[in-house]
């Protein structure tokens, strides 16, 4: 990758005289206090950062002409072989002598995608502002005032411009480009025939050899960018159009790039700015094989991920690097319940985090109380305790259980047992993997904390028959999930909830992964109408966007904790409880619990109509099912593999489950589509001849 040259220009000469600092010329110091050489280095890209071009006093047009023609001297002197000038301004007027400066340098005119709101294409007989601000593209093509046209370096070939993203203009000035012979893709067409197609056939023309991209950020959305000096309504959307600009300053011939209208006395929450910072990271992003690559080299070997690099999501959906569309059907093992970026969670992430996000519990926040409220309430327990990741709600859970055996049911101190179930996973602590059946997990990590012993799921007579004196708590997943999606037998939980009741012992769930909706009631222990002494919940809980758990329980068990007992410096913090406080509400007023119950017999139904010799066995319930897969035809980590070919994103467990657990917002027609894609994918093993023993 070549050098990056970061040259600010600061400069507001282009239009309505503004006090100095007061409008796009303040934009370029803020965007590089935003972090915009720091781009550059989290790349891994070698940069230099140098002194910003600033307008001499005097005269408007007169100043802006001086300045133009040392931008182009400076950038002619940037621009060449292993260099790609990165120009900040200012406002769009010294486009006027970037692309020149760059042909100067390369004695040849580059082809040039100019992304702006505007055509930029007056010249002074036509513009009814006489702002130079309107005149910069004219300029490049050779047409208006001598003193911008005549710069160093050749005019512009009309034939390898194109403006993306117009949606204001003057006649006259769209009449000009039309006879020169530019090409226009205004917002009109973008939107009739898509951004992905126009956006391709507008690099074809401009990259035919050298070229640069120019972008003002009026073009977005003012929604998204109200930050510019001159918003225009009806823009692009930044995820969409960021995700197609992708690398697109990596490219070999690239010349030059363009980054201007920045005004930060218009962006008090910093919206435009970071994503103006957002735009170049997008256009500098590497490969996908460089980034699988770094994360080989850099990351420790503690996953072994689908050859996927994933770079977008929303709703139901995921997009890759490359703009590939899949269907997500595992949703980070409902921790995305509410699917991706959910505007209402997003809203309150954005909010929160503008007020206040992080204290510590040394303190009292306002939004805490509300929190543990509104989770006390819908879940009907006393008390809430939070925490961040579902590990540590079970941590918190096996505290709490031991510290009530000893000073509650008055075991020994340090003889207390808890007993959990064969083929759980409750996460990958230390305490915790010592509860675990599954070799993988404990080896090499003990020794283990005492008092910790298995039974067989789904067996309550095992369970009766491993309780002691000293057994304070059965600690139990209602479905497990990475187990396999295993379904307990009928009966299963009510029998544990009465063994319990009748020796003096906690029941708590583990219901990280299961509880919040996903089973299609709010508490999966509800389908047997039980009530677990404690629950641990987490995943749906952050909405998708946060690490928020939290321990349930009666003031029984909770009275055990005084202050100092147990905490986390981020455990309730403020914005893990606006975003955790709007999932709830969410859940409610869209009727999710229902939602994921219906369409769980849905995709039941759809499941058992595919009648495939590689299905041993399908089970689950409400939006969280496991297909068993005949390991004679494929282990499931090659059905997944095959799967994400197909557009629709899962992951294995065992070997032989495949794990669905979509959102509990996707539309039935995304599940219909995904079921369809299933059955492609499940009939392209069909031939293969079973491996049997």
């Amino acid at each position: 990758m070549k050098t990056l040259h970061f040259l600010p220009v600061p400069c507001a000469l282009g239009g309505p005289p503004v006090a100095h600092g007061q409008g796009s010329d303040a934009g370029p110091e803020h965007l590089q206090h935003l972090g915009f050489g720091a781009v550059s280095r989290s790349l891994g890209l070698r940069a230099e950062w140098h002194h910003a071009l600033t307008p001499l006093q005097g005269d408007r047009w007169a100043s802006l002409c001086e300045l133009l023609l040392r931008l182009d001297q400076r950038v002619a002197e940037l621009a060449g072989p292993g260099r790609l000038p990165v120009i900040v301004g200012g406002d769009h007027s010294i486009a006027a002598a970037t692309w020149r400066g760059i042909g100067h340098a390369l004695h040849r005119a580059p082809g040039l995608l100019w992304i702006d709101a505007h055509l930029d294409a007056n010249t002074p007989a036509t513009t009814p502002s006489d702002n130079p601000h309107g005149m910069p593209l004219a300029a490049l093509l050779g047409h208006g005032d001598p003193s911008i046209t005549g710069l160093p370096g050749p005019a512009l070939d009309p034939q390898r411009v194109v403006v993306f993203g117009a949606r204001s203009w003057e006649r006259d000035e769209h009449s000009l480009l039309g006879r020169l012979g530019v090409r226009v893709y205004a917002m009109a067409e973008i939107e009739q025939r898509g951004l992905h197609t126009c956006l391709h056939e507008a690099l074809q023309r401009v990259a035919g050899g050298d070229f640069g991209i120019t972008i003002d950020m009026d073009v977005f959305e003012p929604g998204e960018a109200p930050g510019v000096d001159c918003p225009q309504p009806g823009g692009i959307q930044s995820r969409v159009l960021l995700a197609e600009l992708r690398g697109m300053a990596r490219h070999p011939h690239c010349v030059g790039l363009e980054i201007t209208e920045y005004n930060p006395h218009r962006d008090s929450a910093c919206r435009t700015g970071r994503l103006a910072r957002d735009l170049l990271e997008t256009l500098l992003l590497p490969e996908s094989a460089d980034l699988r690559q770094w994360e080989a080299e850099h990351g420790a070997h503690n996953y072994a991920p689908l050859p996927v690099m994933l770079a977008r999501g929303e709703g139901s959906w995921l997009w890759d690097a490359e703009g590939r569309a899949y269907i997500d059907m595992m949703s980070a093992y409902s921790a995305v319940s509410f699917g991706h970026s959910n505007p209402r969670l997003v809203a309150a992430l954005e909010s929160q985090a503008r007020r206040l996000a992080v204290t510590s519990r040394a303190y009292h926040t306002d939004r805490l109380p509300l929190l543990l409220k509104r989770l006390s309430e819908i879940t009907g327990y006393d008390q809430v305790l939070p925490m961040n990741s579902g590990a540590e709600a079970v941590e918190t859970a096996l505290k709490a259980a031991r510290k009530w055996g000893h000073q509650i049911k008055g075991i020994a101190e340090d003889q207390v047992e808890i007993i959990g179930c064969a083929g759980n996973f409750h996460g990958r602590t230390i305490a915790i993997i010592g509860l675990s059946t599954e070799p993988q997990y404990r080896k090499g990590f003990g020794p283990f904390p005492p008092g910790l012993k298995c039974v067989p799921y789904g067996d309550a007579a095992a369970l009766e028959a491993a309780i002691t004196p000293n057994t304070a708590a059965f600690l139990v997943e209602p479905i497990q999930g990475e187990g396999g999606i295993l379904v307990p037998p009928a009966g299963y939980l009510k029998a544990c909830a009465e063994i319990c009741k009748k020796h003096d012992v906690l029941l708590i769930a583990d219901e990280v992964q299961t509880g919040l909706g996903r089973t299609g009631a709010l508490l999966a222990c509800e389908h047997e109408g039980v009530r677990p002494d404690g629950v641990c919940l987490g995943k749906a809980l952050g909405g998708g966007l946060l690490p928020v758990s939290a321990f349930i329980a009666d003031r029984r068990l909770m009275r055990v904790f005084t202050p100092g007992d147990h905490g986390s410096t981020f455990g309730g913090n403020a914005l893990a409880a606006a975003v955790a406080l709007e999932a709830l509400d969410l859940l409610v007023d869209e009727n999710l619990v229902e939602r994921a119950k219906r369409l769980g017999e849905h995709l039941m139904r759809g499941l058992n109509d595919l009648k495939s010799p590689l299905i041993r066995d399908i089970r689950g319930r409400g939006l969280l099912t496991g297909i068993e897969i005949d390991p004679a035809y494929a282990s499931a980590r090659e059905i997944c593999e095959a799967l994400a070919a197909h557009g629709v994103l899962t992951k294995d467990t065992h070997g032989t489950v495949i794990r669905l657990a979509p959102a509990l917002t996707i539309g039935e027609d995304v599940l219909e589509l995904a079921l369809e894609r299933i059955a492609e994918t499940l009939q392209e093993f069909e031939h293969r001849v079973p491996r049997r023993a």
